[in-house]
């Protein structure tokens, strides 16, 4: 492993504030190119508490992290969908084992792993109906840039048809709320993955 270090600004350096040598390590605040938005507390626990949450795309690396985050506000339900067996088993059993260090008190979600693709319409029907879906939070999308680049069909159809599956399901079958989490990179697309997640 190599350690990485960040310099000081060059006018903290000049005016004397620092030296050289104050090296710090590198946080995720330095690579964002923006001022960090942090998270509105009240706000997720009422979307997520005690409440039946399904994440799509939840063993990638986006879905992944938001299955922590929504675990730390107690859902009474957490549904892991993908595509990806590999990875679903991955996250699955890390919220198994996160699950069971959990103080004696916590409550413990039911945690229900679900192997589909999100443009599997009948599937996630049927997942929303069984589990009683209130909030679903749509990772589910092919974020690697030159993966999508050379496979645009595909990644068009998971990334534009699969949100459209995604949220006709929960229109049909009465999901109260639907997020859609995305990617800067569809802001002012300059390929086909942002493209598909613009249009998405």
């Amino acid at each position: 492993a190599v350690a990485l270090r960040i310099m000081p600004a060059m006018e903290d350096i000049a005016a004397g504030r620092v030296s050289v040598t104050d090296l710090r390590p590198v946080d995720v605040a330095d690579l964002l190119g923006r001022d960090p938005v942090p998270p509105v507390a009240d706000l997720l626990t009422r979307n997520i508490a005690r409440q039946s949450i399904m994440v799509t795309g939840a063993g990638g690396s986006v879905g992944s992290e938001l299955v922590r985050q929504v675990l730390q506000h107690g859902p009474a339900r957490l549904v892991l969908l993908d595509v990806s067996e590999a990875a679903l088993y991955e996250i699955h059993s890390e919220v198994l084992d996160r699950i069971r260090r959990m103080p004696a008190e916590a409550a413990r979600p039911v945690v229900v792993p679900v192997l589909g693709s999100v443009l599997d319409s009948p599937l996630l029907g049927r997942t929303i109906d069984r589990h009683e879906i209130d909030v679903i939070y749509h990772a589910a999308a092919y974020k690697h840039v030159p993966m999508v680049e050379d496979n645009i069909a595909v990644g068009i159809a998971n990334n534009t048809l699969g949100t459209w599956t995604m949220a006709e399901a929960a229109r049909t079958h009465g999901v109260k709320r639907m997020v859609l989490i995305s990617t800067d990179k569809a802001v002012r697309p300059t390929n086909v993955m942002g493209a598909s997640k613009r249009l998405a």
